[in-house]
Protein backbone atom coordinates (compact mmCIF):
# COMPACT_ATOMS: atom_id res chain seq x y z
CA UNK A 1 0.00 0.00 0.00
CA UNK A 2 1.39 3.68 -1.28
CA UNK A 3 1.42 6.36 1.33
CA UNK A 4 1.62 7.02 5.05
CA UNK A 5 -0.74 5.86 7.68
CA UNK A 6 -0.62 7.83 10.88
CA UNK A 7 -0.75 6.36 14.50
CA UNK A 8 -1.86 9.53 15.85
CA UNK A 9 -5.55 10.22 17.39
CA UNK A 10 -7.71 13.30 17.58
CA UNK A 11 -6.68 16.38 19.69
CA UNK A 12 -9.93 18.44 21.00
CA UNK A 13 -8.63 21.97 22.23
CA UNK A 14 -10.32 24.43 24.18
CA UNK A 15 -9.46 28.25 24.06
CA UNK A 16 -10.74 31.13 24.90
CA UNK A 17 -11.01 34.72 24.41
CA UNK A 18 -10.88 37.21 27.47
CA UNK A 19 -14.34 38.38 27.15
CA UNK A 20 -16.17 35.53 29.87
CA UNK A 21 -13.28 33.56 31.29
CA UNK A 22 -15.87 31.91 34.29
CA UNK A 23 -17.64 30.27 31.33
CA UNK A 24 -14.52 28.86 29.58
CA UNK A 25 -13.50 27.48 32.49
CA UNK A 26 -16.86 26.01 33.46
CA UNK A 27 -16.60 23.89 30.11
CA UNK A 28 -13.10 23.13 30.10
CA UNK A 29 -14.33 21.72 33.76
CA UNK A 30 -17.39 19.63 32.37
CA UNK A 31 -15.11 18.56 28.82
CA UNK A 32 -12.07 17.20 31.49
CA UNK A 33 -9.71 19.31 29.81
CA UNK A 34 -7.49 23.01 30.42
CA UNK A 35 -7.91 26.08 28.28
CA UNK A 36 -5.36 26.52 25.73
CA UNK A 37 -2.89 28.51 27.37
CA UNK A 38 -2.88 32.21 25.44
CA UNK A 39 -1.27 35.87 25.89
CA UNK A 40 -3.31 38.92 24.91
CA UNK A 41 -3.01 42.04 25.42
CA UNK A 42 -4.22 45.47 24.08
CA UNK A 43 -2.02 48.01 21.94
CA UNK A 44 -2.23 51.58 23.05
CA UNK A 45 -4.35 52.54 19.99
CA UNK A 46 -6.96 49.29 20.98
CA UNK A 47 -5.25 46.84 18.57
CA UNK A 48 -5.48 43.30 19.63
CA UNK A 49 -2.61 40.88 19.88
CA UNK A 50 -2.79 37.70 20.35
CA UNK A 51 -0.33 34.52 20.79
CA UNK A 52 -0.86 30.89 22.11
CA UNK A 53 1.30 29.28 24.37
CA UNK A 54 0.86 25.72 23.26
CA UNK A 55 1.09 24.07 19.11
CA UNK A 56 -2.16 23.25 17.67
CA UNK A 57 -0.84 22.17 14.69
CA UNK A 58 -3.43 19.20 13.34
CA UNK A 59 -6.02 20.08 16.32
CA UNK A 60 -9.48 19.88 16.35
CA UNK A 61 -9.99 23.40 17.98
CA UNK A 62 -13.44 25.17 19.27
CA UNK A 63 -12.49 28.37 19.90
CA UNK A 64 -15.39 30.31 22.61
CA UNK A 65 -16.08 33.92 22.85
CA UNK A 66 -18.80 35.42 24.36
CA UNK A 67 -20.00 38.76 22.68
CA UNK A 68 -21.00 40.95 25.82
CA UNK A 69 -20.56 45.11 25.58
CA UNK A 70 -18.19 46.09 24.26
CA UNK A 71 -19.16 43.84 21.69
CA UNK A 72 -17.05 45.04 18.70
CA UNK A 73 -14.03 44.40 20.79
CA UNK A 74 -14.91 40.97 21.23
CA UNK A 75 -15.72 39.95 17.84
CA UNK A 76 -12.27 42.19 16.91
CA UNK A 77 -10.82 39.52 19.50
CA UNK A 78 -12.28 36.19 18.05
CA UNK A 79 -11.72 36.86 14.71
CA UNK A 80 -7.85 37.81 15.35
CA UNK A 81 -8.08 33.77 17.71
CA UNK A 82 -9.41 32.07 14.68
CA UNK A 83 -7.21 33.97 12.13
CA UNK A 84 -4.08 32.81 14.50
CA UNK A 85 -5.18 29.72 14.81
CA UNK A 86 -5.55 28.76 11.20
CA UNK A 87 -2.06 30.26 10.75
CA UNK A 88 -0.78 27.48 13.50
CA UNK A 89 -2.29 24.92 10.87
CA UNK A 90 -5.01 23.53 13.46
CA UNK A 91 -7.03 20.78 11.77
CA UNK A 92 -10.49 21.80 12.51
CA UNK A 93 -11.42 25.37 14.08
CA UNK A 94 -14.92 25.49 15.33
CA UNK A 95 -15.58 29.13 16.45
CA UNK A 96 -18.33 29.51 19.61
CA UNK A 97 -20.53 32.29 19.73
CA UNK A 98 -23.04 31.44 23.01
CA UNK A 99 -24.71 34.91 21.91
CA UNK A 100 -24.14 35.11 18.17
CA UNK A 101 -22.92 38.68 18.03
CA UNK A 102 -25.03 41.52 15.65
CA UNK A 103 -28.25 39.00 15.40
CA UNK A 104 -31.07 41.49 15.65
CA UNK A 105 -29.92 42.74 12.04
CA UNK A 106 -31.04 39.58 10.30
CA UNK A 107 -32.84 41.54 7.57
CA UNK A 108 -33.79 45.04 5.83
CA UNK A 109 -36.70 46.82 7.46
CA UNK A 110 -36.02 50.10 5.47
CA UNK A 111 -33.78 50.79 2.31
CA UNK A 112 -30.17 51.78 2.60
CA UNK A 113 -29.76 49.15 5.84
CA UNK A 114 -27.30 46.32 6.17
CA UNK A 115 -27.62 42.64 6.93
CA UNK A 116 -24.89 42.91 9.71
CA UNK A 117 -25.63 39.20 11.10
CA UNK A 118 -24.47 38.29 7.73
CA UNK A 119 -21.73 40.51 7.13
CA UNK A 120 -20.57 38.34 10.89
CA UNK A 121 -20.81 35.21 9.34
CA UNK A 122 -18.40 36.74 5.94
CA UNK A 123 -15.98 37.74 8.72
CA UNK A 124 -16.14 34.29 10.33
CA UNK A 125 -15.85 32.82 7.70
CA UNK A 126 -13.09 34.94 5.81
CA UNK A 127 -11.19 34.15 9.37
CA UNK A 128 -10.92 30.50 8.89
CA UNK A 129 -13.99 28.76 10.67
CA UNK A 130 -15.07 26.01 9.87
CA UNK A 131 -17.79 25.19 11.79
CA UNK A 132 -20.10 27.51 14.14
CA UNK A 133 -21.98 27.41 17.53
CA UNK A 134 -24.28 29.83 18.78
CA UNK A 135 -27.47 29.55 21.52
CA UNK A 136 -30.71 30.60 20.37
CA UNK A 137 -29.99 32.53 17.48
CA UNK A 138 -32.45 35.46 17.28
CA UNK A 139 -33.65 34.31 14.09
CA UNK A 140 -33.10 31.08 13.05
CA UNK A 141 -32.41 32.22 9.12
CA UNK A 142 -28.72 33.69 10.50
CA UNK A 143 -28.33 29.73 9.72
CA UNK A 144 -28.35 30.35 6.24
CA UNK A 145 -25.77 33.22 6.33
CA UNK A 146 -23.27 30.79 6.58
CA UNK A 147 -21.54 28.32 3.90
CA UNK A 148 -20.28 26.08 6.50
CA UNK A 149 -22.36 24.10 9.52
CA UNK A 150 -23.61 26.21 12.25
CA UNK A 151 -24.93 24.11 15.23
CA UNK A 152 -27.97 25.92 16.88
CA UNK A 153 -28.30 24.75 20.23
CA UNK A 154 -31.30 25.39 22.25
CA UNK A 155 -30.99 26.83 25.87
CA UNK A 156 -34.62 25.57 26.70
CA UNK A 157 -34.16 22.52 28.31
CA UNK A 158 -31.96 24.06 30.98
CA UNK A 159 -34.25 26.93 31.54
CA UNK A 160 -37.63 24.99 31.14
CA UNK A 161 -36.66 22.41 34.06
CA UNK A 162 -35.29 25.13 36.36
CA UNK A 163 -39.06 26.54 35.85
CA UNK A 164 -40.52 23.09 36.18
CA UNK A 165 -38.87 22.58 39.32
CA UNK A 166 -39.69 26.02 40.86
CA UNK A 167 -43.15 26.37 39.49
CA UNK A 168 -44.29 23.42 38.26
CA UNK A 169 -47.28 23.35 41.15
CA UNK A 170 -48.78 26.26 39.89
CA UNK A 171 -51.29 27.37 37.46
CA UNK A 172 -48.77 27.98 34.45
CA UNK A 173 -49.10 29.97 31.32
CA UNK A 174 -46.50 30.54 28.69
CA UNK A 175 -46.49 34.25 27.03
CA UNK A 176 -44.86 35.25 23.90
CA UNK A 177 -43.67 38.54 24.11
CA UNK A 178 -44.35 39.12 20.64
CA UNK A 179 -46.45 36.48 17.34
CA UNK A 180 -42.89 36.21 16.23
CA UNK A 181 -41.55 34.01 18.97
CA UNK A 182 -44.92 31.76 19.40
CA UNK A 183 -43.16 28.94 18.25
CA UNK A 184 -40.54 29.40 20.78
CA UNK A 185 -43.77 29.62 23.42
CA UNK A 186 -45.07 26.43 21.97
CA UNK A 187 -41.85 24.41 22.55
CA UNK A 188 -41.95 25.36 26.22
CA UNK A 189 -45.53 24.93 26.39
CA UNK A 190 -45.02 21.38 25.04
CA UNK A 191 -41.70 20.80 27.29
CA UNK A 192 -43.81 21.85 30.54
CA UNK A 193 -46.88 19.64 29.90
CA UNK A 194 -48.98 21.22 27.40
CA UNK A 195 -49.62 24.49 29.58
CA UNK A 196 -51.95 27.22 28.31
CA UNK A 197 -50.12 30.17 25.28
CA UNK A 198 -50.24 33.63 24.98
CA UNK A 199 -48.77 36.57 23.51
CA UNK A 200 -48.25 39.83 23.63
CA UNK A 201 -49.24 42.17 20.44
CA UNK A 202 -47.19 44.99 20.42
CA UNK A 203 -46.01 47.87 17.79
CA UNK A 204 -42.34 48.43 16.91
CA UNK A 205 -41.13 52.11 16.00
CA UNK A 206 -38.34 51.04 13.07
CA UNK A 207 -36.57 54.01 13.44
CA UNK A 208 -35.53 54.02 16.48
CA UNK A 209 -33.55 50.98 18.44
CA UNK A 210 -34.83 49.55 21.52
CA UNK A 211 -38.39 51.11 21.34
CA UNK A 212 -41.75 49.05 21.29
CA UNK A 213 -44.95 49.02 22.82
CA UNK A 214 -47.09 46.53 24.60
CA UNK A 215 -50.54 46.65 22.85
CA UNK A 216 -52.86 43.65 24.19
CA UNK A 217 -52.28 40.11 25.57
CA UNK A 218 -53.68 37.60 23.25
CA UNK A 219 -54.96 34.53 25.20
CA UNK A 220 -56.29 33.23 29.19
CA UNK A 221 -53.32 34.40 31.69
CA UNK A 222 -55.93 35.09 34.54
CA UNK A 223 -55.05 33.64 37.52
CA UNK A 224 -52.07 32.20 36.51
CA UNK A 225 -48.12 32.49 36.94
CA UNK A 226 -46.97 33.52 33.52
CA UNK A 227 -43.63 32.62 32.09
CA UNK A 228 -42.71 35.28 29.52
CA UNK A 229 -40.12 34.03 27.50
CA UNK A 230 -37.53 35.97 25.35
CA UNK A 231 -33.99 35.23 23.67
CA UNK A 232 -32.81 38.43 24.54
CA UNK A 233 -33.26 41.07 27.69
CA UNK A 234 -31.26 44.28 26.23
CA UNK A 235 -33.12 47.41 27.89
CA UNK A 236 -35.80 45.48 28.89
CA UNK A 237 -38.33 47.84 27.98
CA UNK A 238 -40.47 45.84 25.79
CA UNK A 239 -40.34 43.01 28.51
CA UNK A 240 -41.29 45.03 31.56
CA UNK A 241 -44.25 46.51 29.51
CA UNK A 242 -45.55 42.69 28.53
CA UNK A 243 -45.05 42.22 32.18
CA UNK A 244 -47.22 45.29 33.32
CA UNK A 245 -49.86 44.02 30.38
CA UNK A 246 -49.98 40.64 31.99
CA UNK A 247 -50.87 41.95 35.64
CA UNK A 248 -53.10 44.30 34.10
CA UNK A 249 -55.17 41.26 32.39
CA UNK A 250 -55.24 39.52 35.78
CA UNK A 251 -51.80 37.42 35.71
CA UNK A 252 -50.97 36.46 39.53
CA UNK A 253 -46.98 36.94 39.00
CA UNK A 254 -44.98 37.04 35.96
CA UNK A 255 -41.65 34.79 35.45
CA UNK A 256 -39.59 36.08 32.83
CA UNK A 257 -37.27 33.74 31.03
CA UNK A 258 -34.16 34.58 28.96
CA UNK A 259 -31.51 33.13 27.08
CA UNK A 260 -29.07 36.10 26.22
CA UNK A 261 -28.83 38.97 29.17
CA UNK A 262 -27.42 41.88 27.65
CA UNK A 263 -28.80 44.00 30.41
CA UNK A 264 -27.59 47.42 28.85
CA UNK A 265 -28.80 50.21 31.14
CA UNK A 266 -31.12 51.06 32.12
CA UNK A 267 -32.22 47.82 32.25
CA UNK A 268 -31.37 46.73 35.62
CA UNK A 269 -33.27 49.30 37.28
CA UNK A 270 -36.21 49.08 35.37
CA UNK A 271 -36.28 45.08 36.03
CA UNK A 272 -35.93 45.87 40.11
CA UNK A 273 -38.25 48.44 39.59
CA UNK A 274 -40.46 46.23 37.74
CA UNK A 275 -43.43 43.51 39.04
CA UNK A 276 -41.99 40.57 37.51
CA UNK A 277 -41.38 37.77 40.34
CA UNK A 278 -37.90 36.27 38.67
CA UNK A 279 -35.58 37.03 36.12
CA UNK A 280 -34.19 32.99 34.71
CA UNK A 281 -31.30 33.46 32.21
CA UNK A 282 -27.86 31.68 31.10
CA UNK A 283 -24.72 32.92 31.36
CA UNK A 284 -24.08 32.83 27.54
CA UNK A 285 -23.14 36.64 28.75
CA UNK A 286 -21.27 37.78 31.74
CA UNK A 287 -23.43 39.76 34.29
CA UNK A 288 -21.36 42.25 36.25
CA UNK A 289 -21.88 42.82 39.69
CA UNK A 290 -23.43 46.19 39.50
CA UNK A 291 -26.34 44.77 37.13
CA UNK A 292 -27.32 41.45 39.15
CA UNK A 293 -29.80 41.87 41.91
CA UNK A 294 -32.27 39.62 44.17
CA UNK A 295 -34.46 38.70 41.79
CA UNK A 296 -32.09 37.49 38.96
CA UNK A 297 -31.26 33.65 38.45
CA UNK A 298 -28.43 33.02 36.05
CA UNK A 299 -27.59 29.12 35.05
CA UNK A 300 -24.88 27.76 33.14
CA UNK A 301 -25.00 27.08 30.03
CA UNK A 302 -21.87 25.36 30.36
CA UNK A 303 -23.02 21.49 30.49
CA UNK A 304 -25.08 21.96 27.14
CA UNK A 305 -21.66 23.52 25.06
CA UNK A 306 -19.67 20.86 26.30
CA UNK A 307 -22.03 17.98 25.06
CA UNK A 308 -22.32 20.12 21.63
CA UNK A 309 -18.63 20.21 21.36
CA UNK A 310 -18.14 16.33 22.52
CA UNK A 311 -20.69 15.71 19.87
CA UNK A 312 -18.89 17.57 17.19
CA UNK A 313 -15.29 16.22 18.30
CA UNK A 314 -17.04 12.49 18.02
CA UNK A 315 -18.73 13.17 14.69
CA UNK A 316 -22.07 12.90 16.73
CA UNK A 317 -25.50 14.40 16.65
CA UNK A 318 -26.28 17.67 18.26
CA UNK A 319 -29.38 17.86 17.17
CA UNK A 320 -30.29 14.36 19.63
CA UNK A 321 -29.35 16.78 22.03
CA UNK A 322 -32.78 18.36 21.71
CA UNK A 323 -34.94 15.43 20.81
CA UNK A 324 -35.10 16.34 17.17
CA UNK A 325 -36.06 19.43 17.99
CA UNK A 326 -33.91 21.97 16.57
Amino acid sequence: MSGIVTTGEKRLVLASGRAHPVLAQEVAEELGVEVLPMDAWDFANGEIYVRYGESVRGTDVFVLQSHPAPINTWVMEHLIMIDALKRASAKRITAIAPSFPYARQDKKHRGREPISARLMADLYETAGVDRMISVDLHAPQVQGYFNRPLDHLMALPILADYVQRKYGEEDIAVVSPDAGRIRVAEQWSKRLGGVNLAFIHKTRDTTRPNQAVAKRVIGDVTGKTCILVDDMIDTAGTIVQASDALIANGAASVVIATTHPILSDPATERLKNSQVREVVCTNTLPVPPEKQFDRLTQLSIAPLLARAIRAVFDDGSVTSLFDGEV
